[in-house]
């Protein structure tokens, strides 16, 4: 049986992904949630790859769903144990000696999220709340809040090391209301530097909170597919 491996984005908590495990626990998958070093200030991309590669074992097919920043380290993994599909969900799409610090201002990302904002009619300058979880239900938005999530800055200071993307499949999904990574931004970076067109679905940059019932839909069209 698949496994779906979730790595999550900034904070690297495992919370993220509570209601995506539950949708897919409750149509017979079976989900894993990777707590990453988030806080520790000595951990960087390699340490956040051991994280996961050590959480996976010897499970196997592994199908590794990776959410916005994310997406620096799950490619590190496919590099080193058997992966079946690379999903990238709202995730950071990185370059071979690129740093996650760049990549903000590399890609552009600033001016695509505030022209998107503009576009809606919104300040540019939006709390982390009315970014993540405009669309999240109330009562999973409070307990979220009630958390506390921290992200070293270190694993934005490594050059990402791998030489070319690697040689795993990998589909890539995008949430139509995303305000961080908006969903022409993500499409020009997965054209750019993947080659490939983003599957987009309802829901913000957390779409695991707000629409696990479509992710999950999403990710078991994959699986039919192959």
């Amino acid at each position: 049986m698949t496994t779906f491996v979730l790595v999550p984005g900034a904070g690297g908590d495992t919370w993220y992904w509570h209601r995506l495990v539950a949708e897919l626990e409750s149509r017979g998958h079976t989900a894993l949630a990777v707590e990453l070093p988030a806080a520790d200030d000595s951990a960087g991309l390699e340490a956040y790859a051991d994280t996961v590669v050590a959480a996976i074992g010897d499970r196997s097919p592994v199908v590794l769903v990776a959410q916005s920043m994310g997406g620096l380290t799950a490619p590190l993994v496919c590099d080193r144990v058997p992966v079946e599909l690379l999903v990238l969900v709202n995730a950071m799409v990185p370059v071979p000696g690129e740093t996650g610090g760049e990549w903000w201002t590399v890609t552009g990302q600033g001016e695509a999220a505030a022209a998107y904002r503009q576009q809606l009619g919104l300040a540019t300058d939006l709390s982390d709340e009315e970014t993540y979880f405009h669309d999240v239900p109330a009562d999973v938005v409070a307990a979220t809040m009630a958390q506390e999530f921290d992200q070293s800055g270190r694993p934005f200071e490594d050059p990402w090391p791998l030489e070319r993307w690697p040689d795993v499949p990998t589909r890539v999904v995008a949430g139509r209301d995303d305000r961080l990574f908006p969903l022409d931004f993500q499409r020009k970076v997965a054209a750019e530097r993947l080659g490939l067109d983003v599957d987009d679905v309802p829901g913000g940059h957390c779409v695991a909170l707000s629409r696990p019932v479509e992710l999950t839909d999403q990710l078991e069209s994959y699986l039919r597919s192959r």
